[in-house]
């Protein structure tokens, strides 16, 4: 018998059998440890080359003037599918929801966070260091991570991951925010512009978060499902702390 069906119908952040069983099974990962060294690494290089807005791209947006609505929206939706921190985040929110309302709940809780620092960093030019942000938002991806593996678990205290989803959603905008002040954007139709490139990334999260979903339920409907589930969310981790300490690098050398 499968055990999804079972774990399908328990609520978000209240699997004590799942966990159990996990944990009972950690020697998947112990075989499994070189190949998800690699996919991390493999993770991260991606992350690192697509995150940022560059080429011509950056010189398009700085010899922007006025209004542009279609090529701010484009900008957001190429960031969205091209961030790869911003993806492994969404993907481990997501990872054991198997119900529409908890799927909603949660993605539109973070993005509520990520529009509200995205909006407001670049109104009211927030000053705040790119590297040391997106660590924290690579340090997202190992807590939820953890989480998915029943590491609070064995903890005496269990956050609310409704609320983790919403405040790690303010340090993800805040990372959006910084890419966009790297350059000089006009006060001519900047609200607009920002409102735009706002609305690009939340269509650019439907549409990785409808390839998330499909491949999940795809996976989901093996039996070997919750045998790789603590697999999966260790590459997760994996890559979280990698790019973490890319970004604490970056900060350490380029702050002096």
């Amino acid at each position: 018998m499968s055990v999804v069906p079972a774990i399908s119908n328990m609520s978000p952040g209240n699997k004590p059998v799942l966990r159990a069983y996990l944990f009972a099974n950690i020697n998947v990962v112990q075989r499994l440890t070189p190949l998800i060294v690699i996919l991390g690494c493999v993770f991260i290089a991606g992350s690192i080359l697509g995150h940022t807005i560059s080429g011509s791209n950056a010189t398009y947006v700085k010899g922007i003037e006025g209004p542009a609505i279609a090529p701010f929206m484009y900008l957001g939706a190429k960031h969205m599918v091209t961030g790869l921190d911003h993806l492994l985040f969404l993907a481990g929110v997501v990872f054991f929801l198997f119900k529409a309302r908890d799927i909603i709940l949660y993605v539109s809780l973070f993005t509520l966070g990520h529009s509200i620092t995205l909006l407001s960093g670049v109104l009211f030019d927030l000053q705040v260091n790119a590297n040391l942000i997106d660590a924290i938002i690579a340090f997202s991806i190992v807590y939820k991570a953890f989480e998915n593996m029943g590491g609070f678990a064995h903890l005496p205290f269990q956050p609310d991951t409704r609320i983790a989803v919403l405040v790690f959603g303010l340090f993800h905008g805040l990372g959006l925010a910084t890419k966009l002040q790297e350059f000089s954007i006009t006060e001519n139709g900047l609200l607009t512009n920002i409102v735009s490139f706002n609305l690009g990334v939340e269509i650019g999260q439907v549409i990785a978060l409808l390839f998330i979903l499909a491949a999940l339920k795809l996976w989901r409907k093996r039996e070997k499902f919750v045998d790789r589930a603590y697999a999966s969310n260790s590459v997760l981790m994996c890559a979280g702390f990698i790019l973490a300490g890319y970004q604490i690098t970056a900060y350490m050398v380029f702050s002096q």
